[in-house]
């Protein structure tokens, strides 16, 4: 697939893949917590005192007023980045510039988010929401507790020069990974997410340094490029139901459709796209019309890097791509058992 116009992909599920795809998805809102060891026997409200810690997380991240630099380690890679994030009354405002690697700048302002791509001078604009961390939860979250045992640890462990409070939440199922998380005991922000696979952490993202509310002034929302005359390209997406095309998809237990689109690519190349979430993980599959290209690489297998898994196959007449921060294994098992059932022509 080439996806080099999908860099802002309007869920901002995923993060970097592989060669060619690994511009695909750039930032990631369901990365996940801390280290330490937590309360080995939770009370019995532990579920629901850790699903209104998830909701203050993710209330701090839409509405408090922070800036600081944060890094990102996917396997043996590590990206540092700055953010500032500001609430006006225009809403919220927010501005994240990648430290390493090509430059690149996200501008989000609401629900509309400018990717800039300095080297091509290109603008790509998205109208969709796009949480990323320091936000977390995917959707409305209802089930996570369906499908994560919730555990509360204490206070007192410190990153970025705050106290916060440590919460694990651990799969009940093969079908996603697990995390661990800290919360500023003072604002509820998430300041470190790890997701934790079966040898341990696979994927984290922490704060560095952190200023929040009146520290933190609008100017760091002003742009380190000059985007007169640049190409600015909006992103075309239309709903599309793809069980009505005559494409059936099996969803892993827990996890629900939140997205199903058609974006148009490079030279007019159209790409059906569904997003699915438990509330915390995120799954896309993908689908295109084969037509007379090469095979995509790694076909029939799972590549990997940190967390982030990626699978492809072919049916019938078309490359199906599934790619999430959730075990290979899961991916696999949706891509083998998705079925294309073209629809009879009418009469």
């Amino acid at each position: 697939m080439d996806c080099s116009a999908v860099t802002c992909h309007g869920v901002m599920a995923h993060r970097k893949g592989f060669g060619q795809f690994s511009r695909l998805l750039l930032l990631m809102a369901v990365c996940v917590a801390a280290a330490p060891a937590l309360a080995a026997n939770p009370a019995p409200d532990a579920s629901e005192a850790g699903m209104a810690i998830l909701h203050k997380l993710q209330v701090a991240a839409r509405t408090l007023d922070y800036s600081g630099i944060y890094t990102y380690q996917q396997g043996a890679a590590m990206q540092s980045s700055r953010i500032v994030h500001i609430v006006d009354g225009t809403g919220e405002r927010e501005r994240i510039e990648l430290l390493d690697g090509d430059p690149r700048e996200f501008i989000r302002h609401n629900d509309v988010t400018q990717c800039l791509i300095p080297e091509k001078k290109v603008v790509i604009l998205e109208h969709k929401r796009g949480d990323r961390f320091p936000g977390l939860i995917l959707g409305e979250g209802r089930q996570i507790p369906d499908y994560y045992d919730i555990k509360l640890g204490q206070a007192g462990y410190r990153i970025a020069g705050r106290e916060c409070v440590m919460l694990e939440l651990v799969p009940r199922d093969e079908h996603r990974y697990g995390y661990r998380l800290c919360s500023d005991t003072t604002t509820h922000l998430l300041l470190k997410a790890q997701v934790i696979g079966p040898g341990g952490v696979v994927d984290q993202i922490s704060f560095n340094s952190l200023e929040i509310g009146s520290q933190v002034t609008p100017d760091g929302l002003n742009s380190s490029w000059n985007t007169k005359g640049w190409k600015v390209i909006e992103s075309s997406m239309k709903p599309v139901d793809l069980a009505q095309d005559g494409w059936r998809i099996p969803f892993p237990p827990g996890y629900e459709p939140v997205m199903q689109v058609t974006r148009t690519m490079k030279r007019g190349k159209q790409v059906n796209q569904l997003v699915l979430t438990d509330g915390l993980a995120a799954v896309s599959v993908f689908i295109e019309s084969h037509g007379s290209g090469k095979s995509p690489p790694f076909l029939n297998e799972a590549v990997s890097t940190g967390a982030m898994n990626i699978f492809r196959t072919r049916i019938g007449d078309h490359w199906l791509t599934t790619l999430g921060e959730v075990p290979a294994q899961t991916l696999r098992e949706i891509a083998e058992r998705t079925q294309y059932v073209p629809l009879a022509p009418q009469q």
